[in-house]
């Protein structure tokens, strides 16, 4: 029985046929990366064995084993980026798998005419990362002292008698919060906006909680950016202008990058 298909990612055959290929390694960690040629698209692909990498064990690997998972992901990752060095490259999801080299090949052709179409949004570009943190603390102090909503709010606490006070500083306390949010959305979409400028494209991502993080302060904002490779260093510099300019008041700026275009491909 013929072995499956693992995709990494496409690139257009133009390149491939003026590049020399690297010698990696595959997905199984012995064989290794091979192409085929689809008209103008060029897969990089590896070979595995349909018992060992079937659905169902590739499956129960990612479940139960969490070592393997982070050991095939990094692998999967690395050899994206070593790719994207050298060629425009679609990145494929993790455990992009086909049954045979035809049912990759229909599923290039089917698709071939978006591909190219990111080919050229992507090319001569690279993938940024940018996620912002907060310390909510010294934000709060800030907002429950200049926030003319909460001034106006305690103003108007003070007039109530002491008893009603008590319930009303209840909703303050909630008040506080809620324009503490407004705040922390206000400045990041402000700064993502500002970036955008450099960029050909900035989407926005889910932000990730502590438990994921593994930092004390909240992350508020998750953005990613395709930049042209001429504008990147203006783009970190104003990074940069940002991290000296708001560091006293509690923000922090986490910039990653270069990454192979996983947020502005198609099938990514």
């Amino acid at each position: 029985m013929d072995d499956l298909i693992y995709l990494y990612g496409l690139i257009p055959t133009k390149e491939a046929d003026n590049q020399s290929f690297p010698s990696l390694k595959g997905f199984d960690g012995t064989g290794e990366l091979y192409t085929i040629p689809v008209g103008n698209i060029t897969a990089i692909v590896c070979k595995l064995d349909r018992e060992t990498y079937s659905e169902e064990s590739i499956k129960d690997r990612i479940n139960h084993d969490m070592e393997w998972l982070q050991e095939k992901a990094f692998h999967h990752h690395e050899t994206l980026i070593t790719l994207s060095k050298i060629f425009t490259v679609i990145p494929l999801k993790f455990c992009t798998l086909y049954k045979n080299p035809d049912s990759l090949k229909t599923t290039v052709q089917s698709n071939e005419s978006r591909m190219m179409g990111t080919f050229d949004l992507i090319a001569g570009h690279e993938e940024w990362n940018l996620k912002i943190y907060c310390d909510d603390q010294l934000l709060k102090k800030r907002v429950s002292q200049s926030n003319p909503v909460i001034e106006a709010k305690r103003e108007e606490i003070s007039q109530l008698s002491k008893g009603k006070q008590f319930f009303e500083k209840k909703k303050l306390d909630k008040l506080i919060e809620s324009e503490l949010e407004e705040e922390k959305n206000k400045i990041s979409e402000k700064i993502h906006l500002h970036l955008k400028e450099f960029a050909l494209k900035g989407n926005v991502k889910r932000t990730w909680g502590t438990d994921v993080t593994g930092r004390k302060d909240n992350m508020t904002w998750n953005g990613v950016y395709l930049i042209a490779e001429s504008k990147v260093e203006n783009f970190l510099e104003k990074i940069q202008q940002y991290e000296e300019e708001m560091r006293k008041t509690g923000w922090q700026f986490e910039v990653s990058g270069p990454w192979p275009a996983y947020h502005f491909s198609i099938f990514s």
